[in-house]
């Protein structure tokens, strides 16, 4: 099992690949700001949310906490990099 800086600092990157990906698509005005402004506050909140999930652990079952929060960040995290590429 990875520490849970590495963890932290992985899903930091990941929301901050998101978040670039929508300030590039801001920047070239290609898609609706108020889209872009909704996908880049579900980042911000799924960056908040899923770091606090891993200053908590639940005690006991320490091996499947993490890997149904792997599981649940990856889902929302490709959920958020549809919308991306659709708008």
């Amino acid at each position: 099992m990875a520490s849970r800086k590495l963890l932290k600092k992985q899903i930091n990157e990941v929301c901050g690949e998101l978040f670039a990906d929508c300030v590039a698509l801001k920047m070239c005005e290609q898609c609706s700001d108020e889209v872009i402004n909704q996908v880049m506050a579900e980042i911000l909140q799924l960056r908040l949310e899923f770091v606090a999930r891993i200053s908590h652990t639940e005690k006991g079952s320490v091996r499947l906490f993490y890997k149904k929060l792997r599981e649940e960040f990856t889902a929302q995290a490709e959920a958020i990099s549809r919308k991306i590429i659709e708008a």
